[in-house]
């Protein structure tokens, strides 16, 4: 029996509840935030939407994890004074998004929009960047680095064919929309906080029995193959159980030229020598490598017992993962790059991944992400959320990764500390035995400092 074979059958455990409450939570998130508290749907708090804003924060000094990062902190009020708040361009710059909003939420209810704002099943086809160009001296940087939507990005409003392709939404909606899943997480944070719960508590129904999670330690992409093992030292000594490779380049400090693959090849071979015997490895080359060259690395990867093999190819090769799937025994884990239901359903269907990933932005927010990791759960399958941002885009990850009954790791952006921001008294750090601790708090769950946010602003746009 393969790996993953015995991975499925370890993920179906428990999954059966979960899945049924998640579908209702997502059917109705007013109803169950009632419940919560032990009240009818009708006399919650009035959660009509006065007002949204955006705080434009100075960057100056902060390491930002995207490029494209703006300092832009999304708020959204209700009459009552709930505030929700969210950070935006933290992987695609969303322009306009004050006037879409004015004009989408505005005189709106929470619990009258949370059901439908992201209730598209998607773009069928609709697939992302392509990393290839990282495989060359001088390439541009990583995948969602770059670029106002980067190339082969869907349309930012729904409703319209992607580039010219012929594409076209399925469901009334198309993901990606960036517009939306932003409103999403913001509707989600306003509930949580009315009911004073964590969105994770709502999630799951009240379900959900973890109180933390397990974290990898997620590198970045380092300048050289000697930058990884001193690197995966570092992490090992702050108590991670877990490390996953970006590889970069895979070229050596100094001589001559290798081949980029055979170069990812000596860091993976170098860290397992480094690691202990049963430490956890993982690799995620976002997929620079051609069919003939991740099939070198995954059997290297099978050999060394490495635990993932992340975005081997590129995704819409769906054929070229479908063959990886019968040649290795580790699990694939794809989906960044997907923005449709529908094709997470025929990537499932035709075992063209192991485990589900996704990126909260790319899927309708909380809500279509949700919809993901259930739909994952209910073929038995992992899912693994996306960590790879500021404070908030990590909080937002964290409630589905608590509240989705197959998801069992945090990756942890190493360092850890360029998640931080300063209005954000809370710094996501692992705890003695390597975990991150469940929030506490309602909504998102980190309560922003807004005497620090005062000190950052620039301007307040309304």
């Amino acid at each position: 029996m393969s790996k993953q074979d015995m991975s499925r059958r370890n993920f179906l455990s428990g999954s059966a509840v979960g899945t049924a409450v998640g579908a209702a939570a997502l059917w109705d998130p007013g109803l169950l935030a009632a419940q919560a508290v032990g009240v009818k749907r009708n006399d919650l708090l009035d959660l009509q939407i006065k007002e949204v804003k955006i705080y434009q924060t100075d960057l100056t000094g902060i390491h930002r994890l995207n490029t494209t990062e703006t300092g832009e902190l999304l708020s959204v009020v209700t009459n009552n004074g709930i505030e929700g708040n969210y950070t935006i361009g933290d992987r695609n710059i969303t322009v306009g998004w004050l006037d879409w909003a004015k004009a989408n939420l505005v005189g709106k209810s929470v619990i009258d929009l949370l059901p439908t704002i992201t209730s598209t099943s998607g773009l069928k086809g609709g697939f992302g960047f392509d990393a290839s160009p990282l495989r060359r001296p001088g390439g541009p940087p990583p995948p969602g680095f770059g670029g106002p939507e980067g190339p082969g990005m869907g349309p930012a409003f729904g409703g319209a064919a992607v580039n010219g392709s012929g594409l076209t939404p399925r469901g009334g909606g198309a993901w990606p929309n960036w517009y939306t899943a932003a409103a999403d997480v913001l509707l989600w944070d306003i509930l949580g906080k009315a009911v004073n719960r964590p969105i994770y508590k709502l999630l799951s129904g009240g379900t959900s029995t973890k109180t933390r999670v397990m974290a990898y330690a997620s590198s970045q992409h380092l300048a050289t193959i000697e930058d990884y093992v001193p690197d995966l030292m570092k992490a090992i000594e702050q108590g991670y159980k877990g490390y996953k490779i970006h590889p970069g380049r895979g070229q050596h400090a100094s001589g001559p030229e290798i081949p980029t693959f055979r170069g990812h090849m000596e860091i993976i071979s170098q860290l397992r020598k480094a690691a202990p015997a049963d430490y956890v490895l993982m690799h995620d080359p976002v997929q620079m490598y051609d069919r003939y060259e991740a099939l070198q690395v995954g059997r290297l990867l099978d050999e060394l017992n490495y635990l993932w093999f992340e975005d081997p190819i590129r995704t819409s090769d769906l054929e070229g993962l479908i063959d990886l799937r019968k040649k290795l025994d580790l699990s694939l884990h794809v989906g960044e790059f997907l923005y449709s239901i529908a094709d997470f359903a025929e990537y499932i269907k035709q075992d063209a991944i192991g485990a589900v990933r996704l990126i909260a932005d790319n899927v309708g927010g909380i809500s279509g992400s949700m919809r993901v990791g259930l739909l994952a759960d209910a073929h038995g399958m992992e899912c693994a959320p996306h960590n790879w941002g500021n404070v908030l885009d990590l909080a937002l990850h964290f409630h589905l990764e608590l509240a989705l009954p197959n998801v069992y790791w945090f990756e942890m952006p190493f360092p850890a500390d360029y998640t931080d921001r300063p209005y954000f008294k809370y710094k996501f750090r692992i705890d003695s035995e390597g975990y991150i601790p469940a929030p506490t708090e309602p909504g998102l769950g980190y309560p922003i400092d807004h005497d620090a946010l005062d000190k950052i602003t620039k301007k307040i746009s309304r």
